[in-house]
């Protein structure tokens, strides 16, 4: 067995997984030798609004009982703020799959993108509107391929909820993947819909390898999710086909309208597009 790195009551950690500039990540095991994940904030003095977010993603995750979704186990006090303790099932985020070239055929990405469809009809079924969705908020397990979604700290119950204009740096979310109507800038309410855009966001970088839009300055950012139009996957990697390219033009559409409606709806489609791969070889 690996030596602990540090004592949280009564789980043993053994490996760092993921360090992010507000949250850390980290692999164990329960004291009966259940394999765990331990998600703690980075800030030794959180903020009450870092601490509610926290309680948020457990509040909403531990009653989505779906292989879907990253169960939550408990929330555990730890020092001034929260150990969130959930399950591992051997996943690594979509990012550092892809980056690690496991990402081997197109058949591989629609299989995947397929499941994420669930994953979202089952946030829309409940509700739930996730509002950062992004390739390191995907989990694959590299062997058995199962994806599941995880990090609901900014997701909301509401089925429709206004965004108020704020300032870039504060943003909800996360700007390289965030809906035109997340921005706070359109004069229009959040539904669903937001998480169809930041989807198609996902499937052009696992595409591509590239973001649709790429800045360091938040507002040029913004304004390109809001005026500017990304140029086509197809245009970017040959090897995709035009009917692929299009639906994730469609999931990127700048007008919440003109995407996809449902997840279902997107489902059938990439199933089609899997069938015809199929047939075609």
């Amino acid at each position: 067995m690996m030596s602990a790195l540090f004592t949280l009551t009564e789980y043993r950690i053994t490996e760092q997984i993921y360090n992010g500039s507000r949250t850390v990540v980290y692999r164990g095991y329960q004291q009966d030798g259940k394999p765990v994940a331990l998600k703690l904030l980075k800030n030794p003095y959180p903020t009450f609004s870092e601490i509610v977010q926290f309680r948020n993603q457990y509040t909403i995750a531990k009653n989505l009982n779906s292989p879907l979704i990253v169960q939550t186990y408990s929330l555990e006090p730890h020092q001034n703020g929260y150990a969130l303790v959930m399950e591992d099932f051997g996943g690594i985020s979509l990012k550092e799959w892809r980056i690690r070239g496991n990402l081997q055929s197109l058949p591989e990405f629609l299989e995947i993108a397929i499941a994420l469809c669930d994953t979202l009809n089952l946030l829309y079924q409940e509700r739930i509107i996730h509002k950062d969705i992004k390739p390191s908020n995907i989990l694959i397990n590299p062997t058995t391929k199962q994806v599941k979604l995880i990090d609901l700290s900014i997701a909301s119950l509401l089925p429709r909820e206004t965004q108020a204009l704020v300032n870039p740096n504060v943003l909800e979310g996360t700007l390289a993947y965030i809906s035109p109507e997340q921005t706070g800038r359109m004069n229009r309410g959040l539904d669903y819909r937001t998480d169809f855009y930041s989807l198609g966001v996902t499937f052009y970088e696992l595409l591509t390898g590239k973001l649709p839009f790429a800045s360091n300055d938040p507002m040029e950012l913004i304004h390109s999710h809001i005026a500017k139009i990304a140029p086509l996957v197809d245009e970017i990697n040959p090897e995709i086909s035009s009917v692929l390219s299009k639906i994730v033009s469609k999931l990127m559409a700048k007008n919440a309208e003109d995407r996809y409606q449902s997840a279902l709806g997107l489902k059938f489609d990439l199933e089609n597009c899997l069938h015809q791969l199929q047939v075609s070889g």
